[in-house]
């Protein structure tokens, strides 16, 4: 009987998701933010009802790379080189005011006259690393609602994308910094030299698979089931590696092989059939799959004001930080709101950060429940936001958006070429 239960889950999870996606719906809310609830409330946090198997967490990690997947044949590659000076700023900026407003909301709470700490580390290595947690960002939560919302290939679309990628690797390197100091087996050179490694490969291996593709499938008429095989095997494959061989997030490789494939002829065709995969079946448990992870401990009311600092600090230094980056650059001012309200979600990112500074002393026990409530608000009012600042902050007169004056430039020359 035990061994079919994923099966009851897995119909409860898709059922659940999609109802209440329809109810967030009808609230003029991304239906995302229904998924996220329906594993909120049939998780430990509430009914109980599902635990996270290890099938529903290896489905939702590969859930997670087909969205970035996705992400990548969708992305605008001209754009996204346009962007990526305007990026590495951004995601800089982003990673530099949370992490400066994390230490002192943890400076001011962990002492033993507000909140005893059972960590380990030296004070300062755990005022750090709460900073650290707030520097990530769970960019697959922005991703699914801007494709919901099908803005994800404007000017801020991307601005996201690629600040989201490159904030990765700066957590990744900020997280070995704080690391290597509490366990010296742990060697920030390496660490660097590897992700080095990982984009020459990456490189290497999409200039070899383009023309590959271009060789033997690009003009090919007949068995178009092959190209979505191939397509999701160099998915499968860039994803281990980047993981496995260089320590970077596998979501990073998935994204990158989305790139490559996106600057072939078939990436619409491909792109049609994965949307239907992840909208399906991956998509739902992976975000349902977040909710199932939060188990609220018990918090006094110290605990409680902590976690309330932690959650506005969480929220505004990534719009703040995010804003400068983009104003700094020369985006319009509602471009720097989307961009930074784009950035606010830490997701299971946030979490698989604490885990790991939980390992090795450097975040208590008392400060977890925080955390969890960090990850929860932050994710779910993520998409409520990215609505908003899409739909009601509109470009003014002064502010034009770009994709207008491109679709009035495609408009004329189309009016043109009737003419002729």
């Amino acid at each position: 009987m035990e061994a079919y239960r994923f099966l009851l889950d897995l119909a409860i999870i898709l059922l659940s998701t999609k109802i209440l996606g329809l109810v967030t719906k009808k609230f003029h809310m991304p239906q995302v933010v229904g998924a996220l609830l329906a594993g909120l409330i049939l998780g430990p946090a509430m009914l109980n009802v599902i635990t996270e198997t290890e099938f529903i967490q290896d489905t939702a990690e590969l859930g997670v790379i087909v969205l970035m997947f996705c992400a990548g044949m969708e992305t605008d590659v001209n754009e996204l080189k346009k962007s990526g000076k305007a990026s590495f700023v951004i995601a800089l900026a982003g990673v530099i005011v949370p992490l400066i407003g994390g230490y002192f909301v943890a400076y001011a709470f962990n002492r033993p006259d507000m909140i005893v700490s059972d960590a380990s580390g030296s004070i300062f290595l755990q005022n750090i690393f709460i900073g650290i947690i707030l520097t990530a960002t769970s960019v697959s939560i922005t991703v699914e609602t801007l494709k919901e919302l099908g803005k994800l290939k404007t000017r801020s679309g991307n601005a996201i994308l690629g600040a989201a990628i490159i904030d990765d690797i700066l957590g990744i390197i900020g997280l070995t910094i704080v690391t290597s100091m509490a366990d010296q087996s742990v060697s920030i050179v390496i660490v660097l030299l590897k992700m080095l490694g990982f984009f020459v490969f990456a490189g290497i291996a999409g200039v070899l698979f383009y023309r590959f593709y271009k060789k033997w499938y690009e003009d090919s008429k007949h068995g178009m089931h092959r190209h979505v095989i191939i397509g999701f095997v160099f998915c499968l494959f860039m994803s281990f590696v980047a993981e496995a061989a260089f320590g970077v997030a596998d979501i990073t490789g998935a994204f990158i092989a989305g790139l490559i494939i996106s600057c072939t002829q078939r990436s619409q065709y491909l792109e049609s059939k994965f949307d239907v995969l992840s909208y399906l079946y991956l998509s739902p448990i992976f975000f349902a799959s977040i909710g199932l992870k939060v188990n609220l401990p018990a918090m006094n009311g110290t605990i409680i004001a902590f976690a309330v600092s932690l959650v506005l600090i969480a929220i505004f230094t990534k719009i703040i930080g995010c804003g400068l980056g983009a104003k700094a650059c020369r985006y319009q001012n509602y471009q720097c709101m989307r961009i930074g309200v784009g950035m606010i979600s830490r997701g299971e990112v946030a979490l698989i950060v604490a885990s790991k500074g939980a390992a090795l002393g450097l975040i208590g026990s008392a400060f977890l429940g925080p955390v969890v409530v960090v990850v929860v608000i932050t994710t779910i009012i993520t998409p409520v936001l990215l609505k908003v600042v899409f739909k009601k902050w509109e470009p003014t007169a002064l502010e034009p958006d770009v994709n207008v004056f491109a679709s009035k430039y495609e408009e004329i020359r189309g009016y043109r070429e009737e003419r002729k």
